[in-house]
């Protein structure tokens, strides 16, 4: 179901236990050869996906997507629009207080782009502890790239074992998905190191300390059969987070 198209008494009538399903992802640089809506182009198909699938039809409510996300890290570069960390953390967690009001208690954030990933995980730590004494309340952020942490074995033939920005595994999805936006000759670009900058510290960074242009991986490599293989393993990853959600009991620490 998706929310856009729905009527409030529609809404109103659903099941509690639905699951709130809000898609986040970014519109930032994303190298010389890929189109700053990447992230959210790519989130947005699997959730395309997802919303296909029949055993979803009525128990999961699909948000729009949130294409404005943290991207302060890349703001060195033209066109990238980020809403600063505390700002991102309030929307997010709005998007949930306006639920919560209505009686539902399942969420998940759906999340396409890194930079969100800490801010996603500090709102549902603080939903929790301000709503402690809600029973039933379940608060999930999720990267879709980390529901199947297992790309590479499943697909061999890829060059990279982890998501980059640009990189070949983005790079093969937008070849798939959206080929025209694409720029240049891909196979003529170079490898950017990710590197291990002061691992396993966490270390403060902006994109232009990592890459001069912009991107992270090996987009060189990118082809249009590897993006719909991820793209199918991505969503089948995503599928089973939903699966869990909806069998949660409403109590149980597992899930």
């Amino acid at each position: 179901m998706k929310l856009a198209n729905l009527t409030w008494p529609k809404i109103a009538s659903l099941p509690r236990e639905t699951v709130i399903l809000f898609p986040v992802a970014a519109l930032e640089q994303h190298g010389h050869h890929m189109p700053t809506f990447t992230d959210s182009l790519l989130a947005g198909e699997i959730v395309r996906r997802l919303e296909e699938e029949p055993r979803f039809e009525h128990n999961v409510l699909f948000a729009p997507l949130q294409w404005l996300g943290n991207s302060d890290h890349h703001l060195d570069f033209p066109g990238t629009l980020s809403a600063p960390p505390r700002v991102y953390l309030d929307l997010l967690a709005a998007s949930v207080e306006n639920f919560l009001r209505h009686g539902f208690k399942r969420f998940l954030f759906l999340n396409g782009h890194g930079g969100n990933d800490v801010p996603g995980k500090q709102v549902v730590f603080e939903l929790r502890q301000k709503h402690r004494d809600l029973e039933g309340l379940l608060l999930l952020f999720a990267t879709y790239w980390n529901l199947a942490p297992d790309a590479k074995k499943a697909n061999p033939d890829l060059v990279q074992d982890q998501m980059g920005h640009a990189c070949e595994w983005e790079t093969s999805m937008m070849l798939r998905i959206r080929p025209e936006l694409v720029v240049g000759e891909v196979n003529q670009l170079e490898t950017v190191p990710f590197g291990n900058s002061f691992e396993p510290a966490t270390r403060g960074w902006t994109m232009i300390d990592r890459s001069v242009p912009g991107h992270i991986g090996s987009p060189e490599q990118a082809t249009a059969d590897k993006g719909e293989r991820l793209l199918n393993h991505f969503t089948a990853g995503a599928a089973k987070l939903l699966d869990r959600v909806l069998a949660w009991d409403g109590q149980s620490w597992e899930g």
